[in-house]
């Protein structure tokens, strides 16, 4: 599946994203295991809430880090999360 910039994306309801004291990170909990998220990973997957497309994440994270040009690198993890299944289109 490949991201389409059109549709909304939205965090799967077959995995959880929490985070975890022990580890002091995010984690993605699903029935076979859990995925380590690293800071950014975490804040582009807490935006997946049915409401945001990916130009509306590229743009909420670059204005919230005051950064530019990240455009292609959240849509990279997107399309990886995607092919993952811990997100989907809606």
């Amino acid at each position: 599946m490949s991201l389409d910039p059109e549709q909304s994306l939205q965090f799967s309801p077959l995995h959880r994203l929490q985070w975890e004291e022990a580890q002091q990170k995010y984690v993605i909990l699903y029935p076979e295991g859990m995925v380590e998220l690293n800071h950014s990973s975490a804040e582009i997957l807490k935006l997946c809430d049915g409401a945001h497309k990916a130009a509306d994440i590229v743009a909420e994270l670059e204005a919230k880090f005051q950064a530019s040009g990240l455009e292609n690198d959240i849509h990279q993890f997107l399309s990886a999360a995607l092919q993952n299944g811990w997100i989907k289109h809606v």
